[in-house]
This record gives C-alpha cells, sequence and structure tokens, in this order.
C-alpha cells in the first residue's frame, strides 16, 4: 500500500506541461486569488514575506493562526510546513453548500492554498501527510484533472469526472464526494492546495484555467484594493450578499454588496483599513474633519467610550446610516429604527421621556459633536455626557427639551456650580419613615436629579448627573484629547476624516459586555487577543459616495 502510495505521490508532483500557468502582477496583491471563484462568501490571504513573518510573530498573537491551520491534526506548522511554505496563505469558503439540499444542511466547503518556495519539500510534507492517514487505516484515491493531480481521502465510492470533462458526468454533487474531509494537488512548483473535498479543488483548477470566474478577474475586487495601502500583512474579501445566503440572513435591497479589509503591524498596533463598495448610488458623506473636533476638550480621559464628529442633523441622509440600516435589517426582522447599542443610556433617556433623538437633538446639532460613558462602580448604567457646538437653533432645541421634560413632571432648576451656571431636569419625591408607638409618620422629599446641562464657550455640555459635568469642566489636563493613548490611537488615522469611535479597553469592558453580550464569548474564543488589546479606534474618511472607507486601530499593551 506504501509503495502504490509513493508512486502516487511522485506522480502527483511531477513537471506537467499543461498545469495551470500563474503569473503574478503585484507582490502585495494574493495571487492565489485566482484559485478562488468571484461568487465565493469570504477569501482571506496572508502575505507575509519571511522577515516580515518572523516581526510580526515576535510582536503578535499571530501564533494563533498557525495553530489552527491544521486543527485536529498532529501537523506542526513550525516544525512541517514553515521550512518550505513561501510568502502566501490564502483560505476560502468557496462555496456555502457543497450539494444544495435542503434536507442534509448547510457543508460549505473550504479552500486552503499555500504557496512553496521548495518544491521537493512541500511534495515531501505531503508524502507524509497522506502515509500518516494510510496507516490510520484511510483509503486514499489519486486522480488527474486538467493536468493537476489530485489526492484525497476515499470515504465512499468517488463520483468523478472520468476524462476531466465537467459535462461528461451530472453526479459532483454526490454524497460521498462531499464526505471526504481531506484532497490535496500540487499545481506545479508554486502551490499546495488542500480542501475537505475534489470537487472544491477541480472548482479551484477551472478558476485558473477560464480567468473570466476567479476573484482576480473582478472589477469589484481591483476598485476595493485600489482603495487599501500598499503594505499589508493580510487581506480579506467579503461577499456580503453571499455571507448573508450563508448564515440564512436577510438583506434586500443592500446597497453594499462587497468588502475588502487589509491589516498590518506597527510597533504595538494592528492596523485594518476597509472599504464597503456600493452597488447603486448611495447618500453623502459626512462631513470631512482636518483635526480632532474642539468638543473632545470636555470628555474626559476616565471615559470607556467616545464617539465625535459633526453634523448629527444629517445623519439619516448619509452613507453610515444606509450601511447601518443595511446591517440592522440583516439581523433583525424588526422594522422599528433603534440606536446602536453603543448609545443604549441614550436610548434609555429617550424611551423614558418620550425623545425622538433624531427630531428633538440631532436636528440642530449642525456643528461638532462629542459623546462619551464613563463607568461607574455604583451603578450598572453608565455615565454619560453629550457636548454639542451651538448653532442659530440650539436654544429652540433646548426650550423643546424643557417642555418635554415639564410634560414628564420635571422641574428646570438652575444652581451654581462653582462659578458656572448648571441647569438641572429634576423629579421630586416623598419618602416616608413608618412611626414607631404613638408618634406620627416623618415624611422625607428627595430630589433625584435626570439630567443637566450648561453653556461653556460656544458649546452646550449635557450629562447624566451634576458628579459627570463637573469632570467635563475639569479643565485641559483631564481631558480625552490630551491623553497619551488616545493620541497614539489616532495617529495612523488620516489627517482628514469624519470622527472617531474610540474604546478604551479595560475601562469599557464592562459596559460593552453588559451591552453587547455576544463579546463574553468573544472573549472566550480570542482570550489571548482580548488580554493584550488596550483600546480600540475606528475612523470613516473619503468623499466618494460609492465606497464607505474606514481604518480601524487596535491598540495593544506592551507584552
Amino acid at each position: 500500500m506504501l509503495l502504490i502510495f509513493s508512486g502516487g505521490c511522485n506522480y502527483l508532483g511531477s513537471a506537467n506541461p499543461s498545469s495551470p500557468k500563474i503569473e503574478k502582477n503585484n507582490p502585495e496583491q494574493p495571487i492565489s486569488a485566482v484559485f478562488v471563484s468571484k461568487q465565493a462568501p469570504v477569501m482571506l490571504s496572508i502575505l507575509l514575506n519571511k522577515e516580515r513573518l518572523q516581526s510580526v510573530k515576535r510582536n503578535r498573537e499571530f501564533s494563533i493562526i498557525e495553530e489552527n491551520l491544521f486543527t485536529n491534526t498532529d501537523i506542526s506548522f513550525k516544525k512541517d510546513v514553515e521550512p518550505w511554505l513561501g510568502d502566501e496563505i490564502t483560505l476560502a469558503v468557496m462555496t456555502a453548500d457543497l450539494d444544495r439540499e435542503v434536507e442534509n444542511g448547510k457543508q460549505p466547503g473550504y479552500l486552503m492554498v499555500l504557496s512553496t518556495k521548495e518544491p521537493e519539500k512541500s511534495r515531501e510534507f505531503v508524502e507524509i501527510l497522506f502515509s500518516k492517514r494510510v496507516l490510520a487505516g484511510t483509503t486514499l484515491k489519486v486522480k488527474r484533472y486538467q493536468g493537476v493531480k489530485l489526492i484525497y481521502d476515499e470515504l465512499q465510492t468517488d463520483s468523478f469526472y472520468p476524462t476531466g470533462d465537467p459535462n461528461q458526468s451530472k453526479q459532483t454533487n454526490s454524497q460521498s464526494e462531499i464526505k471526504s474531509n481531506l484532497a490535496t494537488a500540487l499545481v506545479g512548483d508554486r502551490f499546495v492546495l488542500f480542501s475537505n473535498t475534489p470537487k472544491i479543488l477541480r472548482q479551484a483548477i477551472n478558476n485558473v484555467q477560464a480567468p473570466n470566474v476567479n476573484l482576480v478577474s473582478s472589477k469589484k475586487y481591483h476598485q476595493a484594493l485600489n482603495k487599501l495601502s500598499d503594505e499589508k500583512a493580510a487581506m480579506a474579501f467579503l461577499n456580503l450578499s453571499q455571507i448573508a445566503n450563508w448564515q440564512d440572513l436577510e438583506l434586500k435591497n443592500f446597497v453594499y454588496d462587497s468588502q475588502i479589509i487589509s491589516l498590518n503591524f506597527n510597533s504595538q498596533q494592528l492596523i485594518a483599513e476597509t472599504s464597503l463598495l456600493a452597488n447603486k448610488e448611495t447618500s453623502a458623506t459626512l462631513p470631512q474633519l482636518s483635526q480632532p473636533v474642539a468638543a473632545l476638550k470636555y470628555i474626559p480621559k476616565a471615559a470607556g467610550l467616545a464617539i465625535t464628529g459633526t453634523d448629527l442633523s444629517n445623519l439619516n441622509h448619509t452613507n453610515i446610516a444606509q450601511f447601518w440600516q443595511q446591517t440592522r435589517l440583516a439581523f433583525s426582522p424588526s422594522p422599528e429604527n433603534r440606536i446602536s447599542r453603543l448609545v443604549q443610556p441614550l436610548e434609555n433617556l429617550s424611551n423614558n421621556w418620550g425623545l425622538n433623538l433624531s427630531k428633538d437633538i440631532f436636528s440642530w446639532v449642525t456643528g461638532e459633536f462629542a459623546y462619551c460613558l464613563l463607568p461607574s462602580e455604583e451603578k450598572i448604567e453608565p455615565d454619560w455626557i453629550f457636548v454639542a457646538e451651538k448653532s442659530p437653533s440650539t436654544s429652540e432645541g433646548i426650550a423643546r427639551l424643557d417642555e418635554i421634560a415639564r410634560a414628564n413632571n420635571l422641574s428646570i432648576n438652575p444652581f451654581l456650580l462653582g462659578e458656572q451656571k448648571i441647569y438641572a431636569w429634576t423629579q421630586l419625591t416623598a419618602n416616608t419613615e413608618l412611626s414607631t408607638g404613638a408618634k406620627p409618620q416623618n415624611f422625607a422629599i428627595e430630589t433625584k436629579v435626570r439630567g443637566v446641562h450648561t453653556t461653556v464657550d460656544n458649546y452646550e455640555i449635557f450629562a447624566s448627573s451634576v458628579e459627570t459635568i463637573d469632570q467635563a469642566l475639569a479643565g485641559k489636563e483631564n481631558s480625552l484629547i490630551d491623553d497619551k493613548s488616545f493620541k497614539d490611537s489616532i495617529a495612523q488615522i488620516p489627517e482628514s476624516n469624519q470622527g472617531y469611535l474610540y474604546i478604551d479597553w479595560s475601562k469599557s469592558r464592562e459596559i460593552l459586555e453588559h451591552q453587547l453580550p455576544i463579546l463574553r464569548l468573544a472573549e472566550i474564543v480570542g482570550k489571548p487577543f482580548f488580554q493584550k488589546l488596550h483600546s480600540l479606534t475606528i475612523s470613516n474618511y473619503g468623499d466618494n459616495s460609492d465606497t464607505l472607507q474606514s481604518k480601524v486601530i487596535l491598540q495593544m499593551d506592551a507584552s
């Protein structure tokens, strides 16, 4: 059996003039994308030359990727793969369902492409890999397809193209083939392909020989690539409509149908760039800012989460709102127009007071704004601060808030905090103390503050409590805008941008877990990563209405 297998592997790796011809034009783009179909839901490529690989491994949790490439096998990435590995690793979900049979559920088809710099060593690796599987009792098949030799587990009688002609057999979706759990092919002296079924390997080879169907020939793909910087350690291309179908999500009239993401490393930072591509005309972009908004000087450095930008009055008519609407509808069947859970405290306030955030607040915020959450040890809900640059309609907007407060049986009371005049929306409640013996009851009147606001320079500052607005007025030395961690996090953001979402992970962890429980699961899965995560910053930029561009900076603690 081993002699027969060895001969098959030698035949598999032999040179063949009819093997697909693959050329590389750009060193910063994955050539292995030629194996991936335009319709593939997901493709992830790691682009690491030897020097960059070693640098990343010294400073990042890159070993997580290595350890999971060959899960449930006795293969050592460092010992068995790294000696011959080239500068590309590509992982792709080629199809969401191999047989498209509803009865047996979805069975995705996976492809992994490893480039090789040592063809002989990579052939030896394949031989050893399948030798072990033979010794474990697996029956193997070696077949030729389009000039390439395939080897795969035969778990059942396989239905195969006898002559390599896909039109000669209609049985390609047979259950036997789908149940193959390892298939491989060596394409020339450059690539080693792995899949969970030979069907996917044949599809990958067809994609090379019929280039109009592969991802490299996609106009959308190149349009997205051109939006990214040249330096990238890894990149992913997402076909959002296919992903939605795969995850049984419904996207009706979606605007953004594809997305590309690149990753790079810089000192203690993981930098991600992303471009969402629209398939139809989109709304306008938010106004571009040339520097951080001055409203940030009223956001304390103790903030766990901060959002800044300009012109909330037009938010519902921007491409960001379109993308949020698309995402919200995909994950929730409810037509209710809800604000993101990241501003849950403001949403709670609006529900309690009967506020319409868009109409009663956002409509008169035409200039700068800043919003933050501050963790509190005494209560589950965090405190909050909202700062808005004054506009001609600010006074009218505050008068409207006062009307709403009165309608909710709240009083508007001015008082001095130091020399600063503050207005508070308060509620009076009576607490009774039961008498003992013949003594009458004692009544205590309590004043509960539901919100406060004040005017400083050209800004109106709102807060959840007196203590919180005192932090906002504490001065420059206490502000987020002068915090070193915040400055480091925005240093990689383009100077011209549409504002920031900044999250200090250590301060906001409990807040975010309360608002987004799924984060607890993510922390368990990615424990080494979250243990080192210090902060996360997201910013949108660019003025192309057909593309939504963003940059994500993950600041990591030193090892």
